[in-house]
């Protein structure tokens, strides 16, 4: 036996048995109900495939239990309990090497990597995703990574990262997974733990991702003991009109005034984002001197 569904197109009204291929349409003209059958061939499935709008077929593996979900959500804790939390950065797989924002982001990642001296964590992916990562392992510092196997750019054939060993990151089936394990990272669970999520310019994964982080804030699901520093680096002024909108909505009355600037802090130069975050960290003039030194080591300042 089959099931019927029941939907409308225009000002009619169609029902269709999943196990006949009748089509019975109806409709209304004034209060007299005028039906229709239509017959058409019965609907092919194709098990294991999607249709996209050009009619291209792509093959994907399909969820056979929800456990599949559960178990690879316990395979990122596990990365994250054995490399340890610290910085999630969120950035566009497209920005290459040759774009400015690249070279900030390498920049940024060693700095912060140096003064924190914590894990940096990323979707692993291209662009800034592997600026930052870079830029951790030349400062010395762990990193770690939640990979998707379709991500923009020129990874987007292969499972496997291109140079990062096997046991710094995950390839994620799941993008509910991911997002746990990206999460997780920035969670602190001792005042001694030094995390924190770094938005760099990106597009729509960078946006859903860092609006998701926010509300997450927002709704006292990250930080509610423990504050998680939340960075938006807007080089050449990158995020200004999506900074005017917020600032419209709360014209308009869907945000709060000052509700989103006390949940995140904009930063607009990587000198910048450092001091917030040794001033958030409060950390000693030791840890202050040593950052300078390892700063003129890598740039072959000699004092």
């Amino acid at each position: 036996m089959g099931f019927s569904m029941v939907g409308s197109f225009g000002h009619h009204v169609f029902v269709r048995n999943s196990t006949q291929r009748t089509v019975k349409f109806g409709s209304f003209r004034g209060k007299k109900l005028i039906n229709y059958n239509v017959t058409i061939p019965k609907f092919k499935t194709c098990a294991g495939r999607a249709l996209l709008c050009k009619r291209e077929f792509v093959d994907f593996e399909e969820r056979s239990s929800p456990d599949e979900v559960r178990k690879e959500i316990e395979q990122c804790y596990e990365l994250i309990n054995r490399l340890g939390r610290g910085v999630v950065y969120l950035g566009s797989s497209r920005m290459g090497p040759d774009h400015p924002h690249y070279l900030q982001s390498f920049e940024l990642g060693g700095e912060i990597a140096r003064l924190l001296d914590c894990t940096t964590w990323s979707g692993a992916g291209p662009g800034l995703m592997d600026a930052v990562t870079k830029g951790a392992m030349q400062a010395g510092k762990p990193v770690g990574g939640f990979k998707v196997g379709k991500e923009a750019g020129e990874w987007t054939a292969s499972n496997f990262h291109p140079y990062l060993p096997l046991e710094t990151y995950l390839t994620c089936r799941f993008f509910s997974a991911r997002k746990h394990g990206l999460v997780d990272c920035a969670v602190r669970n001792d005042s001694c733990d030094r995390t924190a999520v770094v938005a760099l310019p990106g597009g729509v994964g960078t946006l859903d991702e860092m609006f998701e982080i926010l509300a997450l804030i927002q709704l006292e699901r990250i930080g509610s003991e423990l504050p998680v520093p939340f960075l938006v680096m807007n080089y050449d002024s990158f995020y200004k009109k999506l900074f005017d909108f917020l600032g419209d909505c709360e014209d308009r009355g869907t945000v709060a005034k000052d509700e989103v600037a006390s949940l995140w802090k904009i930063c607009d130069s990587n000198s910048e984002a450092l001091s917030y975050l040794a001033e958030f960290y409060d950390l000693s003039s030791i840890d202050k001197r040593v950052h300078e030194v390892n700063l003129k080591s890598t740039h072959g300042i000699v004092s």
